[in-house]
């Protein structure tokens, strides 16, 4: 099964892209709410998870798929008090959409600001 690679331009290593299609599958990669420039859009958790899955809504757009199409997404918070406010906003950008999901508390991100990063997998039945 082939895949199609659908890089947001966002990626700062040549070894990754930030969504993938294989079959009725799309990955989007741990996403944050970093804007094109590399700066950290958002100040609160519930802020950069809207900002972060508006970009992953883009990410599987760009392969096919839609948010209702979401199966799995794994977040990681560096405070791990700020759970509530990103289980909130995760539901809100979600629609009502249900998915299976991980929460796990991390000591940092990859860059200082960055309060929350979110993988996605989404199946694609059509």
């Amino acid at each position: 099964m082939a895949k199609k690679l659908f890089p947001d331009g966002t990626e700062v290593a040549g070894f990754y892209v930030r969504t993938i299609r294989s079959g009725p599958f799309v990955f989007v990669s741990g996403t944050t709410s970093l804007n094109a420039k590399g700066q950290v859009q958002g100040k609160t958790a519930a802020e950069q998870t809207t900002i972060t899955m508006r970009k992953i809504e883009a990410g599987l757009k760009s392969a096919g798929a839609r948010l209702a199409d979401l199966a799995r997404t794994t977040i990681y918070v560096t405070d791990i008090r700020d759970m509530a406010a990103v289980s909130k906003a995760l539901g809100k950008s979600l629609k009502g959409s249900v998915v299976t999901s991980t929460l796990v508390g991390v000591t940092a991100l990859a860059v200082p600001g960055l309060l929350v990063e979110i993988e996605a997998t989404a199946v694609v039945e059509r």
